[in-house]
């Protein structure tokens, strides 16, 4: 019936692996990408699960090439995302556009007309915008080829990330019952990916489920307290000294307060959250994406559609809410195929905390799975059974090995993690007589011999990588795209040891399709040139001022909390936070001035009779007109006048 309503024509392999060349720059497919190709231009729904990195977009991305004056519509959550991909493909040649409010009324009108024209080899719509009757209208008359539905798990509210806007994309059709419709997330359990049927109304759909496990990523869980976990975090990152890792904060604060540990570490980091102006976000994403800074410290708003794949470690500083979420965050490391590490360093406090903001949903059901998604997280963390194990078996996956050698539970290398503690017991064991008959420690077989300690491959010229680089964030810049795509890491690592000297060697590097050698390989040919002369990539700029020495500064200057937060790009809470420490440690003088004189003799009161030692108590106990920073400030005064 599905062929009667919509025909597709047939390309053969060799249509679809020029296609591939030309465009993309490949010589081969990604496992299952052919398939779900195939499916597409063969007029099918389908339903296509497969992990951050492995390629998704490429599979309707390509149909799209092929099928001309038609359009491929896209349903995409996030309008920075649908930017990026549609910089890409236009570089690559693909005519694409995108449709939200970051458009101009004019600029709409005209993707509007040329979308009826079939002028746009893929349109990028949000949800909501697809919610729209005009747009429905509008549509109508579009030569639309099929749909992508991207992050197909928010329609189901068994997923981890609902979001009731999908849940209109079920109308898809009943306005549309000719076009197929395509389904991709990188996470959903059986259940959510029945639900993502259900809702969508695939007509017996193609499935097609790349497998759960990644080998190359050595899964680590550590259980610690607030002072072992900051070492453990700055131990970390620098173990990645020279590579791009992610840290994961539970809070805007504890973001801010964590790249302010970094730095005054020596570690250079920026931040990314939901509160920072839409601009100062999008710059801190493009500076850690071409390298800039190597350590970006975000909330999960962070990393939706990033498309970096030489990242060497992912770092949680929390529980996540979910297995589903934290797979999703931790497969952004290693997306090129090499060795990363994906660290959670929890503390019992964060079981506290999402029983907390559970028992404040209103909604019975939704109660009732975020409670599942809480046990299902807690025993990830707390079990003793192979990490890699429980990720397949939570995704209905058949985990065959007997050990991963990829965890730590099964044994792979994390003396490197040791508390302060932990290496005291190791040394006085070390130096203890061993029993008879007792095995040496398994080191672990997945750490590729060919890695250095920072995560690039060895055979890799670190200055020409460097210049390269350097002359990347120069063509993004210039440009006004991101770095990746004016190339991507892994076609820059192979530049680096490829060295080609003409036009037809750059078109011989994996990523360069005609339209991008057309465009930036004759300035490749002449940086490679340059560095051949002795040129080499600019010295690094002056360090800054840590951040105590210039919240200390401002401070001396006379500014308030709020100059102070405008200035170092911070929220005024995390300064307050900071100056309360700094109090507490006599560093600075509290000043009366920072609490009223009324609401200090009321905080002091209550300090009498509940101790310094919580704040909560303080502030159940304490009028509400009182902030938690007043509280944490006067605090810290007669904490110091204690010591």
């Amino acid at each position: 019936m599905l062929d009667a309503l919509y025909t597709a024509p047939m390309h053969s392999k060799t249509e679809l692996l020029g296609a591939l060349r030309r465009y993309w720059g490949y010589d081969a497919f990604r496992p299952l990408q052919e398939r779900i190709v195939g499916s597409l231009l063969g007029g099918r729904d389908i339903c296509v699960i497969m992990p951050t990195g492995g390629g998704k977009s490429l599979c309707y991305q390509l149909p799209a090439a092929l099928l001309s004056r038609q359009t491929v519509i896209v349903i995409s959550p996030l309008i920075a995302l649908m930017q990026d991909q549609v910089a890409q493909l236009t570089q690559m040649g693909l005519s694409a556009a995108l449709l939200n409010s970051s458009l101009a009324a004019g600029e709409q009108s005209v993707v509007l007309r040329k979308s009826i024209a079939g002028e746009y080899r893929l349109l990028y719509l949000s949800p909501e915008r697809l919610a729209r009757p005009d747009t429905i209208a509008w549509l109508q008359r579009v030569p639309v080829s099929f749909f992508a539905i991207d992050e197909a798990h928010c329609i189901s509210e068994w997923g981890h990330e609902f979001r009731p806007e999908y849940r209109q994309l079920s109308s898809l059709r009943k306005h549309f019952p000719d076009r197929p419709i395509a389904a991709f997330t990188a996470s959903a359990t059986r259940r959510v990916r029945h639900d993502i049927i259900e809702q969508l109304q695939l007509r017996a759909p193609d499935k097609y489920i790349v497998s759960f496990h990644r080998p190359n990523l050595r899964y680590i869980v550590k259980e610690c307290d607030a002072r072992t976990q900051s070492a453990l975090l700055a131990k970390s990152v620098r173990r990645y000294s020279g590579s791009n890792v992610i840290v994961y904060a539970p809070t805007i604060a504890r973001v801010e307060e964590t790249v302010d540990f970094l730095e005054e570490q020596g570690l250079p980091a920026i931040a990314y959250h939901g509160r920072m102006d839409s601009g100062e976000r999008r710059r801190n994403q493009e500076r850690w994406m071409s390298d800039e800074v190597r350590v970006l410290v975000g909330t999960v708003a962070f990393g939706l559609g990033i498309n970096k794949a030489a990242v060497r470690a992912v770092i949680h500083l929390s529980l996540p809410k979910s297995i589903e979420q934290y797979y999703q965050e931790a497969g952004r490391a290693g997306r090129d195929g090499l060795p990363a590490d994906c660290l959670l360093l929890w503390q019992k406090r964060d079981v506290g905390l999402l029983a907390h903001f559970i028992e404040q949903l209103s909604d019975p059901a939704e109660k009732q799975r975020a409670w599942q998604r809480y046990h299902e997280i807690r025993g990830f963390a707390e079990a003793q059974t192979c990490r890699h194990r429980q990720i397949c078996t939570h995704f209905g996956e058949k985990f065959k090995l007997d050990s991963c050698e990829a965890c730590d539970v099964c044994g792979c290398d994390t003396g490197w993690l040791a508390t302060p503690a932990e290496e005291h017991r190791s040394r006085r064991r070390r130096t203890a007589v061993p029993s008879p008959g007792v095995a040496r420690p398994r080191r672990s077989a997945s750490l590729d011999k060919s890695l250095v300690p920072g995560g690039a491959a060895s055979d890799v010229d670190p200055e020409l990588r460097d210049y390269l680089r350097e002359w990347r964030r120069e063509m993004a810049k210039e440009n006004n795209v991101p770095a990746y795509v004016v190339m991507h890491d892994t076609s820059l690592e192979e530049l680096c040891r490829a060295r080609p000297t003409s036009l037809s060697g750059i078109r011989s590097v994996s990523g360069f399709g005609e339209r991008k050698t057309e465009l930036y390989g004759r300035q490749i040919l002449d940086a490679l040139k340059r560095f051949r002369g002795g040129a080499r990539a600019s010295a690094a700029p002056e360090e800054k001022l840590k951040p105590v020495d210039e919240t200390l500064q401002l401070l001396g200057e006379g500014r308030s909390f709020a100059e102070i937060a405008e200035i170092r790009g911070r929220q005024v809470t995390t300064v307050i936070s900071m100056v309360a420490d700094l109090v507490e440690q006599g560093d600075v003088e509290f000043q009366p001035a920072w609490v009223e004189a009324a609401k200090q003799a009321s905080i002091e009161a209550a300090c009498v009779g509940l101790g310094v030692e919580r704040l909560r108590p303080l502030k159940e106990a304490l009028p509400p007109e009182i902030s938690f920073e007043e509280i944490r400030l006067v605090v810290a005064r007669l904490r110091r006048l204690q010591d």
